[in-house]
């Protein structure tokens, strides 16, 4: 659980399943955190996929978009991994809801498959890109 405040067009994420040395999105998987309204405002000729939305699992399944509060004001967020499901609740409402023992990994390129999806542990961290975006009363309890 945390919460976190995003500038206009701000871009993070929580890095799971990540080996100490690893990179977020690619050796381990990462749940998006970005103002993707702002995003798209400041990049109209390469919007954000499917995939890159807020809430999204990096790279492979998109959230329901609409749920984050105005930039400048705090969001909560809880992700919830249970082996290979998982949760994402944005503001009280659920936007991320998947087993990733049921992606059907045909219909994606191998070489950007994040290796996340076989690994069952690693490091959760923050997948920074330079944006100020805010985090307080970040919480991690083991299920």
């Amino acid at each position: 659980r945390t919460e976190f405040i995003l500038p206009k067009g701000g871009n993070n994420g929580i890095a799971l399943r990540t080996p100490a040395n690893g990179r977020p999105a690619q050796d381990g998987f990462e749940i998006q955190v970005i103002d993707s309204d702002g995003y798209n405002a400041a990049h109209a000729k390469s919007p954000l996929k499917e995939y890159q939305y807020h809430g999204s699992l990096y790279n492979l399944i998109g959230a329901k978009h609409g749920y984050l509060r105005p930039v400048g004001t705090w969001n909560y967020e809880e992700i919830e991994v249970r082996g290979n499901h998982i949760t994402v609740t944005l503001n009280g409402t659920k936007i991320l809801d998947v087993d990733t023992d049921k992606i059907d990994r045909s219909k994606f390129n191998p070489k950007t498959l994040p290796k996340g999806l076989d690994r069952t542990s690693g490091f959760i961290g923050f997948a920074g890109h330079n944006d100020p975006v805010g985090f307080r009363s970040f919480k991690v309890k083991r299920l």
